[in-house]
């Protein structure tokens, strides 16, 4: 079955424990709901940095990356129906890209 990246963009730390505690219960219900789909819950990422031809900058970009996930579905919109319901997208986005077997 085809996998997919869920690369989240965006997003900001809860302000208090009690919100941190909330946003996590929903994360895990999200992820919990989502069975044998989800491969890989992922982890959040810290600051960035982009390599390219012309040097390195420590800001990752307009949109930087926030976290990922890698989930198995039929089809890319099958994949985009799951992260229809992921808590994610209420403060940030979420590229969805199928991975290629070489």
């Amino acid at each position: 079955m085809p996998q997919f990246v869920f690369a989240y963009h965006g997003g900001q730390m809860p302000d208090t424990p009690e919100e941190g505690a909330k946003l996590m219960a929903r994360w895990e219900a999200w992820m919990a709901g989502l069975g044998d789909a989800m491969v890989n819950p992922g982890h959040p990422v810290g600051k960035s940095s982009t390599v390219s031809s012309s040097g390195v900058t420590n800001d990752g970009g307009s949109n930087p990356l926030s976290g990922f996930s890698l989930v198995e579905a039929d089809t890319i919109d099958a994949a985009i129906e799951m992260a229809k319901g992921c808590p994610h997208i209420e403060h940030g986005t979420i590229e969805i890209a199928e991975t290629m077997k070489m």
